[in-house]
């Protein structure tokens, strides 16, 4: 499942991660690198599964903590109404 943030949301890179800004609540969200990688390959076209291996290969995670991650991390993006 490919990723993308709404209309209504700017991203930017950082030293540290991504920073989001939500333009319609005015809030601003910071996505660690962990977190980065994820939405990084999920945008790109991957799928949750990819998005796992390339967990497992940058950091040193087992494949059901970062399933975990994975889903949690979308279920928030999209439950805030930032990705769809």
């Amino acid at each position: 499942m490919t990723l993308k943030f709404g209309a209504d949301v700017s991203t930017a890179r950082t030293d540290y991660g991504t920073v989001l800004l939500d333009e319609r609540a005015g809030e601003y969200w910071e996505l660690n690198p962990t977190a980065t990688l994820v939405v990084s390959t999920l945008m790109a076209g991957g799928d949750e599964a990819d998005a796992v291996t390339a967990l497992t290969n940058e950091f040193d995670i087992d494949a059901d903590r970062a399933r975990q991650d994975v889903d949690a991390l979308v279920q928030q993006l999209r439950t805030s109404g930032l990705a769809e």
